[in-house]
């Protein structure tokens, strides 16, 4: 999960003057692709936990992985800057749940004793998704098309799909209300 959303992070903007290009409009005005993910984010990570708490990790984190993995299929056949802006808010939404939840997760499954051993190993391939994004978003524009920048998420999400519903745990905890007033609040 941190690998794809951190390698979704960085590969896009390389690909924004092809994608541009594509879609008729101008680079600059590509960046309401950016905003549009970067903003729903933002707006729904405080969500993440309760949904967590509510529904269950492992199904919070798969709904997650598969919105975000709709939304990149969904953004690859975009064929206009609207519509790229509508799917990429979908893969937001996805992404806004990946990291919290998985890293919820983990810290429900290990003691405190194992935890930073965990974690580190977990972040390890988010560390890597940044450095490789801007590489294969310039390869793929270059040999292939803009469209394969979202492409690649698909079998890294079907992959995150398979190995959450095997082995991730699913905790829950006693229901709590949702706090509307908190989260107003914090979107502002």
């Amino acid at each position: 999960a941190f690998f794809m959303q951190a390698l979704d992070a960085t590969i896009l903007n390389t690909a924004l003057p092809a994608i541009a290009h594509s879609l008729n409009r101008s680079p600059l005005a590509m960046q309401s692709a950016i905003i549009s993910y970067t903003l729903t984010v933002a707006m729904l990570i405080p969500v993440s936990g309760w949904l967590a708490d509510r529904f269950g990790t492992r199904r919070v984190f798969i709904i997650a992985v598969s919105l975000f993995t709709l939304g990149s299929l969904a953004c690859a056949l975009s064929s206009s800057l609207t519509e790229l802006v509508i799917f990429r808010v979908i893969q937001g939404i996805g992404g806004a749940m990946m990291m919290p939840v998985a890293r919820l997760a983990l810290l429900r499954a290990y003691p405190r004793s194992e935890l930073l051993p965990v974690l580190n190993f977990v972040t390890m391939p988010g560390l890597v998704g940044p450095i490789l994004g801007p590489v294969l978003g310039g390869v793929f524009v270059t040999w292939a098309s803009w469209h394969w920048i979202f492409l690649i998420n698909i079998p890294i999400g079907v992959i995150g799909i398979l190995y959450a519903r095997k082995y991730m745990p699913n905790f829950t905890t006693p229901r709590r209300r949702f706090d509307i007033g908190g989260f107003l609040l914090f979107g502002l």
